[in-house]
């Protein structure tokens, strides 16, 4: 089974290339309130069974906490102190079973980069120690092909910290939950210009 696994990634990685470029967002919680993660992601997909890339992704959802604080004024008092990440992600989605329309495939995720909390003391933003976070999320997709061209998808993975999990695990550690709308530009072009080279090479998928 192993060497299965093995010979078929390497025909995988003999194969022609094509882009993989994404804009995403996932969803999950932080401090037991939903919150949203915007990412970008471009990488290489083979034979559309193995993807491949990197990915910068932040926090874009307000997650506050109260801190006490003196302010610049001297007076002590409660801020809004605002928890912060951003980090780089590196991707493999390797696809396991395909039908004509449904897909099911293993998506894993490490994330490298930093954590930091700010707040404002009335003058301006105090930003603390910024620390390094490190978490991977391993899952499995489902994706719906509508037409040859689009589709419509679902992320279910567990996001896990791997640094600091005293104080980050309760934050970050959660459900993550990534909907996805797909558009295969290749297969438009394919199929609006169905005479040209690369179209007679590479061909508009069957399905």
């Amino acid at each position: 089974m192993k060497g299965q696994f093995l010979d078929t990634f390497k025909v995988f990685l003999r194969s022609k290339p094509s882009i993989d470029a994404r804009l995403e967002s996932r969803y999950s919680f932080l401090n037991n309130s939903p919150t949203k993660v915007t990412g970008v992601r471009l990488g290489l997909s083979f034979r559309r069974k193995l993807r491949v890339g990197i990915g910068y992704s932040w926090l874009s959802t307000d997650v506050v906490d109260k801190k006490l604080i003196t302010d610049a004024y001297g007076k002590i008092r409660y801020a809004d102190d605002y928890f912060k990440f951003g980090y780089f992600c590196y991707y493999a989605d390797f696809v396991f079973h395909k039908t004509k329309r449904w897909q099911l495939s293993v998506p894993i995720q490490v994330g490298t980069g930093m954590y930091w909390t700010q707040y404002n003391d009335g003058l301006k933003n105090i930003k603390s120690k910024k620390r390094l976070l490190l978490f991977y999320e391993p899952g499995i997709t489902v994706q719906f092909k509508i037409t040859k061209w689009c589709g419509v998808g679902l992320d279910v993975c567990a996001r896990l910290a791997l640094r600091n999990t005293n104080y980050v695990g309760e934050k970050l550690n959660s459900f993550v939950l990534a909907p996805k709308l797909m558009i295969w530009f290749d297969q438009i072009f394919y199929m609006s210009v169905p005479k040209s080279k690369l179209a007679k090479k590479y061909g508009p998928a069957y399905w």
